[in-house]
């Protein structure tokens, strides 16, 4: 079983034309860390959504998902975004292969809530064929496009890329979940940046309401990850090489901000 496996959750608001990111995941994947990539893509999506003139909406950070944006959703993570990760990180000498939540069973899902339309909620996971990857020295590239049965008809779901990743962590026990967000954490009531919580702490910060709009799946799923995971990370993705250093240990040098999720 391959061991010491490393989750990163890479969002499109943190990779920019001076992005370090996929060279980050290229240099660490010839270091001979096992990673697997987990993308969101909802600047894409609402882009795409924009143009073909289909009103979007979220609720607590997750897309509100009719018929029509389930299609927009489907083609543009699991389509272009997904694809164009893959092509990136191979230009740059990587080694990836190109997944969804579709593929393999990797995530079987049902619908979250009514009022989020074809909004899923992660409820089972096979990570076979990550791990098949991972033994093959591949990496792993995974949209959270998933399915599901609704009213027994299996279908596409609109799964949130936090959440796909904190179930993706769980199922594996990665060693260590990092979020790259385009923020320096998770920010108390006054806006200052947390260094450090536990679940106790993490679990008071979503009753109390103070972590909100894209921050709740985030601690979300750092939850549910902690349950077999050594360690969440979430940390600012702009800053150059905050992955490599993070990964590394090098983020104490170069005085890397973030927030530090732990079981205790």
């Amino acid at each position: 079983m391959q061991r010491g496996i490393i989750v990163v959750k890479i969002g499109g608001s943190t990779l920019g034309n001076h992005d370090t990111t996929l060279e980050d995941l290229v240099e660490l994947q010839k270091q001979g860390k096992s990673l697997v990539v987990v993308h969101g893509g909802a600047k894409v999506t609402s882009e795409w959504l924009a143009r073909l003139g289909i009103p979007t909406s979220f609720v607590n950070g997750l897309r509100v998902t009719d018929a029509e944006t389930l299609k927009v959703v489907a083609a543009a993570l699991g389509g272009l975004v997904n694809k164009e990760l893959v092509v990136a990180i191979q230009a740059l000498g990587g080694k990836a292969v190109s997944l969804s939540g579709c593929d393999g069973n990797l995530l079987w899902a049902s619908i979250k809530s009514p009022e989020l339309g074809y909004a899923g909620e992660v409820v089972a996971v096979d990570p076979t064929p990550l791990k098949l990857l991972l033994d093959a020295a591949y990496m792993p590239v995974v949209s959270p496009v998933s399915f599901g049965s609704v009213e027994g008809r299996t279908m596409l779901l609109n799964v949130n890329g936090d959440t796909a990743a904190g179930e993706i962590a769980a199922a594996l026990a990665a060693e260590k979940l990092v979020f790259l967000t385009d923020v320096d954490g998770i920010h108390d009531g006054s806006g200052k940046a947390i260094p450090r919580l536990n679940l106790a702490e993490a679990k008071n910060m979503l009753a109390s309401g103070v972590a909100s709009g894209g921050m709740v799946p985030k601690i979300e799923a750092s939850l549910r990850a902690l349950t077999t995971t050594q360690v969440v990370r979430i940390i600012d993705g702009k800053i150059s090489h905050a992955l490599l250093h993070e990964i590394t240990g090098q983020a104490r040098q170069a005085k890397s901000r973030g927030t530090t999720i732990v079981p205790e």
